[in-house]
């Protein structure tokens, strides 16, 4: 009896591991392969760019250059669509008078390759590198700007290249506190992902803006302050309102005009 237990519960615990293992790789990346919009629609001057990265994978990334800019955003996208659904930020930062440099991540738009946690950390590393390499701007007013997962692609980023400022918009701890929230039956020793961003922010001396929305309906509020309690200063929290996907600067003028307030505050613009 005591060996028919055994049976069933390892059976139950490898049919568990398959189910995450699974929910791993289809439930975390949706990358859509057509760029829906060009940026001309909104009538943004703009540069395609094509880039290899450490791993030998092209990938495309719009830059948008702006005359006399003093800054420049590279803007790490979230889980979803390409880079073509933020045109709207995009024109933001723009019209801030900055530089934007947005990259599709491997999967993504007409980036090659197939998305994975290591590899779009790369990506990251191989858009900044490009951008450095093009000697066009003033790599010491970079500015990482990531939402939702890119917030932990930008982080990461700053782990391993210098910024200026670190915005990390609705983003997540990391992986194992997700998973407690939508799979609290899952074992997180399970978990292959880490996206690891709260470890990664202790030791982080780069400035930090952390914007969140209390009506964010995929990644909860106190996901964001406890990613904003745990970072090593300098820090600032801004309040955001709106849904995971329809809360943002571009549609909070008070959090909007914050924003700029601290841009100018640390003479990004």
């Amino acid at each position: 009896m005591f060996i028919n237990i055994l049976i069933i519960v390892a059976v139950i615990m490898a049919g568990l591991f398959v189910l995450v293992r699974y929910l791993e790789s289809t439930g975390v990346f949706f990358p859509s392969r057509d760029l829906g919009l060009s940026p001309s629609v909104m009538g943004l001057p703009w540069e395609d760019a094509y880039f290899k990265t450490k791993d030998n994978v092209t990938l495309n990334g719009w830059f948008f250059k702006n005359p006399h800019a003093p800054s420049t955003i590279i803007f790490a996208h979230g889980n979803a669509g390409n880079m073509s659904d933020r045109l709207f930020k995009i024109k933001f930062f723009y019209d801030l008078g900055l530089n934007v440099f947005i990259f599709d991540y491997r999967g993504y738009g007409k980036s090659e390759g197939k998305p994975s946690e290591a590899g779009i950390y790369l990506d990251a590393q191989g858009a900044y590198d490009y951008l450095q390499s093009q000697g066009r701007v003033n790599m010491k007013n970079i500015i990482l700007y990531g939402a939702s997962i890119g917030g932990a692609v930008a982080i990461d980023l700053a782990t391993r290249r210098n910024a200026a400022l670190l915005v990390v918009e609705s983003s997540i701890t990391n992986a194992q506190d997700m998973v407690k929230i939508f799979y609290p039956f899952v074992p997180s020793f399970f978990l292959s992902l880490k996206f690891d961003s709260i470890n990664k922010v202790r030791a982080l001396k780069v400035p930090k803006l952390f914007i969140h929305s209390p009506d964010d309906e995929v990644v909860p509020y106190w996901v964001g302050q406890k990613l904003f309690e745990a970072a090593a200063q300098p820090k600032e929290f801004l309040k955001i309102h709106g849904g995971h996907n329809d809360g943002s600067m571009t549609v909070d003028p008070p959090a909007a005009r914050e924003f700029i307030r601290i841009l100018k505050a640390k003479g990004l613009i």
